[in-house]
Order: C-alpha cells, then sequence, then structure tokens
C-alpha cells in the first residue's frame, strides 16, 4: 500500500511540476500544499529569526552582533579615502550591544570584549562627530567600565597587510597539499587526539565569514556508542562506518539572523571553514571524508534529537576523521580542469 501511495505521488509530481515551474505563485502553491521539502527549511529559518529577536537583548545575541558591526567598523575604518563619520545607521545597535555583553558578567567574552574595546575606540578617535552627540559619550562611559578587565596587548583592530603572518610555502607545494588531500574512508584503529581536532578547528576559525559572524560549530564524536550512533546515521558511511575513529557533525546557526535572506549564509561559511580544517588535518598525519548531509526529513530528525539540537539548528555536513591506512585505496576522482572552471566576461 505504501509502495503504492509513493507511486501516485510520483505521478502526480511530473503533473504538477511543470506548473509550479511557470511562476513564483504557482512554485509557492505546490511547496506549500502538495511537496514538503522545504518546510524542515522554512520552520528552521522562522525559529531562528524568533529566537534572535526573543533574545536580541541577550548576551549570546549581542555576541552576534557585535561580530558583525565591529567587522563593519572595521571595513570601514579600512577604506581609502575614510569618510569623517560612517556607520551611523548602526552604531547604536552596536553600543546597546556592548552594553548587554558588560551586563552579563558570567558569560563575559574577554578576546571579544577586547576586539568590541579597540576597534570601537579607532572609530571613535578618528570620526568628527558634530557636538552635543551622545554616541561618545556613550562609549566613554562604557570604554571606562571595559579598561580594567583587559590585558595589555596589542591592539585588536585594523593593521596594514605587510603585518599579517606571512606562511613560507610557494604554490607548488600548496598544490601538493590539496592534492594529498582525499576522502579516505579506510583509518587505522588509533584514536584521534582531542588537541588534533582543536588544532583543526582553530585553523577553520579562520576561514573567511560574512560579516565574522561565523554561525557554525563543531560537535565532535569519539568514542563509545555516540559516535557508532552518529557514524551509522548518514546514508554515505555504509560500509565503512563502524572503522570510523572520530566524527565532527558541522552544525550552522539560523539564529544568527534576523532576516531570511541570510538562511545560506549558515553552508557558505562553514563550508569554506571545513575545507580549511581538513587541510590542516592533512598536515598533522591525519585524513578526512566529507559525508553528504542532504535534507531528508526522517534523517533530519534523528540527528536533531541524537545532537540534542535547536529547531534552528541545521546540520551542513558530517566529517570524518582518522589516521589513514596505508594500504587504504582511493577512488581517482578525475578533477576538471581550469579551463573548464574558469571563464571570463
Amino acid at each position: 500500500m505504501k509502495k503504492q501511495l509513493q507511486q501516485i505521488r510520483q505521478k502526480l509530481d511530473k503533473v504538477l511540476l511543470p506548473y509550479a515551474a511557470k511562476s513564483r505563485l504557482a512554485a509557492t502553491l505546490y511547496y506549500a500544499f502538495f511537496n514538503p521539502h522545504f518546510r524542515r527549511e522554512q520552520h528552521a529559518t522562522a525559529a531562528g529569526r524568533h529566537h534572535y529577536h526573543l533574545h536580541e537583548e541577550s548576551s549570546s545575541i549581542a555576541t552576534v552582533i557585535l561580530r558583525r558591526n565591529i567587522h563593519r567598523l572595521e571595513k570601514g575604518l579600512s577604506m581609502v579615502p575614510r569618510k569623517s563619520l560612517f556607520a551611523l545607521d548602526y552604531i547604536d545597535e552596536t553600543l546597546t550591544a556592548l552594553q548587554n555583553l558588560l551586563a552579563d558578567h558570567q558569560a563575559l567574552d574577554l578576546v571579544l570584549l577586547k576586539y568590541c574595546h579597540d576597534v570601537m575606540d579607532s572609530y571613535f578617535s578618528v570620526t568628527e562627530w558634530p557636538d552635543g552627540a551622545s554616541q561618545p559619550v556613550t562609549f566613554a562611559a562604557l570604554k571606562a567600565q571595559i579598561a580594567p578587565r583587559l590585558a595589555q596587548s596589542r591592539p585588536s583592530a585594523p593593521a596594514p597587510y605587510e603585518q599579517r603572518p606571512r606562511a613560507d610555502i610557494s604554490y607548488e607545494q600548496f598544490l601538493i597539499l590539496c592534492q594529498q588531500r582525499c576522502s579516505v574512508r579506510t583509518f587505522l584503529p588509533q584514536s584521534v587526539p582531542k588537541s588534533a581536532l582543536e588544532q583543526a578547528v582553530s585553523a577553520a576559525a579562520q576561514a573567511p565569514s560574512a560579516c565574522n559572524r561565523q554561525p557554525f560549530r563543531y560537535i565532535a564524536a569519539t568514542e563509545g556508542e555516540m559516535l557508532s550512533k552518529l557514524a551509522n546515521l548518514p546514508m554515505g558511511t555504509v560500509g565503512y562506518a563502524n572503522g570510523i575513529p572520530a566524527l565532527l557533525a558541522v552544525v550552522g546557526d539560523l539564529s544568527a539572523y534576523p532576516f531570511e535572506r541570510d538562511r545560506h549564509v549558515i553552508y557558505i561559511d562553514a563550508s569554506l571553514g571545513n575545507m580549511q580544517l581538513m587541510l590542516a588535518l592533512e598536515t598533522m598525519g591525519l585524513a578526512s571524508c566529507s559525508i553528504n548531509w542532504p535534507d531528508i526529513e526522517n534523517y533530519e530528525a534523528k540527528i536533531g534529537r541524537l545532537l540534542k539540537l535547536q529547531p534552528f539548528e541545521r546540520v551542513v555536513m558530517l566529517i570524518a576523521v582518522g589516521y589513514p591506512d596505508p594500504q587504504a585505496l582511493i577512488p581517482h576522482s578525475e578533477k576538471k580542469t581550469a579551463t573548464e572552471l574558469l571563464t571570463y566576461v
């Protein structure tokens, strides 16, 4: 009976799909009343927006606002020529978020606090505010609260490119690292040090992120029942799930955004970080395999329960990690050439 219903639904889908493709309204009706595949994304997006607005005065949302807005201030400070006064549309929001962060004494992130202090100090020292403006006064009061909590160190503010750390590697060496990295599915029966995972995540954190919000996190399973359950959950681990020494679930957080327009950023930002993470693993003698996580309702529900995810959190992918078996066979996986991938306009 179930199979017959599926066949009827597939036939009906073939009939309705051409109409759904004709206009946005038709597509909306099609997905609202017939095809349920976007409902979880819609719910997650709505839940994320609701959480953002519900907790807008909390320190957790303050960190999201500050990471975004302080990064915007840095971009303004770095412009050539630089405007004498800018950020008028979000400086009040930034000051309010800084107040909300300072109000939470238990969860105060001193690294983030220093970053905010140094950039905003630079901002108010170079911008030309009119007499009587409240914003410089507000920051001066906040600065007096912040300064005693911070250790003296190099300012966390825009600096010349020439002062950035420099890697002593050539393009040829980097290309070899990229070629060395491959999807490994046969690992040695050896545990993965937590320190190695932490180092790889530190490398991932250096990846670019839209307005520096970094709307993702990693959940690691390295042993026991949790590892077994998580490794056997994706469809793509059939045949090697029980030989995975460590598994990372990459989880995006839609509560970092107040608008639907940003709902895809979790996938972009997390994937940028994931590639750096996997290359970092290679430098430590570890191999990895990125595991596709398609949007399938019953799988989403299972992993949500297993990892205790919030409604606004979405799994982007999973990454198997371990020491590679030297005798493991690796698919050739012929890649496209630069000529195939690159065009000029």
